[in-house]
């Protein structure tokens, strides 16, 4: 029997509960400033009243374009509290980039620090002392405001989180508070509570971010924010601050490892690390079980929802080549190329691989804006239940946990047969001279499409790419074969950690 739906109460709810029964107890931490639950529950009343005070409420959304900081996150809050939704922006994108997101998100203003590159389409404040705008001090009402009460619909957009553009044009994610709340629900089993202490390094305009520091405020915990990621920098700050739990993507996770100090820092408060965003290579999970205490998970999903597997790494040490089960109450299942449901014989072993599409309750309203692309990425079983397409090609092993074997758009069909870009890379990280690897496909006369190698050599290593490239060529079969490799100081990455490989793409074909 399913146990009961628990009631829904809206993260702004949750903080303003703890100002009132823990009013001292630290809320969030950036550099040498802190702040009480008290005083960020203040905080974002006076940012609530004041976008109350200019009209606006349940139905508008603002934008965020910043560093992380106090003040981001009392706006964030204090937002969705007047009822907002907020479209949190990455700084690095282009302005045109940027412009383009705030105009689609109906931005009614936009926060941001640093002097303005961009064209915004809405009024500007500053969170920090920016001269070219209003700043955030002057505009917020005055300290001892309250606004009036709002009443959240869980069906209400949360969040637009734009997606990295790493594939094509940023779309817009509509993620309601009702996905929020599953969210938090499910970090309930990870230890999340008024002891928690959440170091975030990962930027607040992520949903990988989010997925941590939400809980840690909805259970009354610390926030850490760590504003640029430096891996000693890193490690320092965990055991300044006691650290219980963090969320990293892999290559924050290899420069951590990669720390010659690492043994030195005591990480002894660590109970639960987690990881998301990216491949999070078997090597390097095993490298920090071994050596980092706390529980290890890694959860694969997709900011649009629909289902997330999750690998308890430190249960399951025979399963690190896997992103785990699938969550407890989301139904993970696999498609063909027709949309046809791949079986799974007596709930064992797929009997092939295919297309990974989820269901749970922690799903995207939509692409904002754009109901092609939202029915793009839906399939619908026989009882017209609605799921959510990843392009992520794999197969359940006999014990029901999920083998991924490549991005559906990163599939090279070479000759005719499917190349997956993720075994040749599995061999290239095997090379003890290199220490990162891609492989992309590019346009072949002969073929239609071949796949080719950029590859990053380890520190103090002398090698050549053609000698690379004759390694690699001599463990793999004929239609894997690398048509050329190319050595790059470090490839180009989101700020999350993703491989750019359509910039990889265009890199060969200028070249």
């Amino acid at each position: 029997m399913n146990a009961p739906k628990p009631p829904f109460a809206d993260l702004p709810a949750r903080i303003a509960a703890h100002a009132r029964e823990r009013p001292e107890a630290r809320a969030v931490v950036c550099g040498d400033a802190a702040v009480s639950y008290r005083a960020f529950d203040a905080l974002a009343d006076r940012v609530a009243a004041a976008l109350q005070r200019e009209g606006r409420g349940p139905g508008d959304c603002i934008a965020v374009c910043a560093g992380s900081s106090i003040g981001y996150l009392a706006v964030f809050v204090g937002a969705l509290r007047a009822g907002l939704a907020v479209a949190p922006l990455a700084p690095g994108s282009t302005p045109q980039q940027l412009a383009a997101m705030a105009a689609d998100a109906g931005a009614c203003c936009v926060f941001s620090d640093g002097d303005s590159r961009v064209d915004w389409p809405a009024p500007r404040l500053a969170l920090d002392d920016s001269a070219d705008c209003a700043a955030l001090g002057a505009w917020l009402a005055a300290a001892g405001a309250k606004p009036a009460a709002v009443a959240i619909d869980p069906d209400w957009p949360f969040n637009l989180i734009y997606s990295s553009g790493t594939t094509g044009t940023p779309k817009g994610i509509v993620q309601p508070h009702a996905m929020r709340q599953a969210h938090i629900e499910r970090a309930r089993q990870s230890g999340y509570g008024p002891d928690a202490v959440t170091l975030i390094a990962t930027p607040l305009y992520s949903n990988t971010t989010l997925v941590a520091l939400i809980p840690t405020l909805a259970y009354g915990g610390t926030v850490v924010l760590m504003p640029r990621f430096e891996a000693e920098a890193y490690l320092a700050l965990a055991e300044r601050h006691r650290a219980t739990h963090t969320i990293l993507v892999p290559v924050q996770y290899q420069r951590v490892m990669a720390c010659p100090g690492f043994g030195r820092h005591d990480l002894s408060t660590f109970r639960f690390k987690a990881c998301t965003s990216a491949p999070f290579h078997p090597e390097l999970k095993a490298d920090v079980l071994a050596r980092w205490p706390g529980a290890l998970v890694e959860y694969y999903g997709m900011t649009e929802g629909g289902g997330t597997c999750i690998l308890q790494a430190h249960l399951h040490p025979a399963k690190l080549h896997t992103v785990g089960q699938p969550a407890p109450g989301h139904d993970i299942r696999l498609i063909d190329e027709q949309g046809r449901e791949v079986p799974r014989p007596d709930g064992g072993a797929s009997v092939g691989s295919g297309e990974v599409v989820g269901r749970s309750p922690g799903m995207m309203s939509g692409y904002h804006r754009r109901p092609e692309a939202s029915a793009a990425a839906e399939w619908f079983d026989a009882e017209g239940r609605r799921y959510i397409r990843t392009g992520d090609i794999g197969r359940f092993d006999e014990d029901g946990f999920l083998v991924l074997h490549d991005r559906l758009k990163d599939m090279i069909i070479s000759g005719g047969f499917n190349v997956y870009p993720s075994d040749l890379e599995a061999v290239l990280r095997r090379h003890p001279g290199l220490a990162d690897a891609a492989v992309v496909g590019v346009p072949s006369a002969e073929w239609g499409e071949t796949p080719v190698a950029f590859a990053v050599p380890a520190l103090g290593a002398d090698v050549e790419a053609e000698a690379i490239r004759a390694w690699v060529n001599a463990q793999v079969g004929k239609t894997q074969r690398l048509a050329g490799l190319r050595l790059l100081s470090e490839l180009p990455r989101s700020a999350i950690g993703k491989v750019l490989k359509r910039e990889l793409r265009e890199r060969w074909s200028a070249a």
